[in-house]
């Protein structure tokens, strides 16, 4: 696959994962700040989800480079990283899930290179890469701890179909967290 470039981020390439990912995933920053916990609600702009505030804190979800190893140019999946002026800065992880629907099991930017198109960009090869297998969309998970994401998918044009109140409670009793289930239908999209 040539690297996509995005022409309003004219540093910004995507292309297939390469043997630099570990090292570039051991280097990464992923962490991003919680204030808030959302009420999310299908159908309700993330805009006016009802917020919990909360003492600010930073949250980082363990990334294992070795976790998709078997992802990498497989015939159902693939990883790709993105790069701006070509330092490695964020990846996403999509394969085939077993609903028939495209699946985005991970997407993550470097803190620093946030707020330059590389997570919008990796969104838009996960879809081409989804449409290419000729799938009927594209979907992922969140948590309604990390809001900025909400709104990013919302920007990009996915729905929730569905909050899952009880996914992270094995982990913790207490959690707050809450699973939000976000998908990209291309039936819902005119075409082209």
């Amino acid at each position: 696959m040539q690297p996509v470039v995005n022409p309003k981020y004219p540093g910004l390439a995507i292309r297939v994962a390469d043997e630099g990912f570990a090292a570039y995933v051991w280097g990464s920053d992923f962490s991003f700040e919680v204030s808030a916990y959302a009420e999310a609600e299908r159908g309700m702009p993330v805009a006016d989800w009802p917020l919990r505030r909360i003492v600010p804190y930073r949250k980082c979800y363990g990334i294992d480079p070795e976790e998709f190893s078997s992802y990498r140019n497989a015939a159902d999946s693939e990883i790709f990283m993105a790069y701006l002026d070509d330092q490695p800065v964020g990846h996403v992880v999509v394969s085939t899930n077993w609903n028939g629907y495209g699946h985005i099991d991970e997407l993550a930017v470097h803190a620093p290179a946030r707020r330059h198109g590389v997570a919008k960009g990796l969104l838009e090869v996960a879809q081409f890469w989804s449409r290419k297998k000729q799938l009927p969309g594209v979907m992922l998970e969140t948590q309604n701890n990390n809001l900025g994401a909400c709104r990013l998918y919302e920007r990009c044009g996915y729905v929730v179909g569905g909050v899952d109140h009880l996914r992270y409670r094995g982990i913790d009793p207490n959690t707050s967290e809450v699973a939000i289930f976000w998908y990209r239908l291309f039936a819902d999209e005119p075409q082209a």
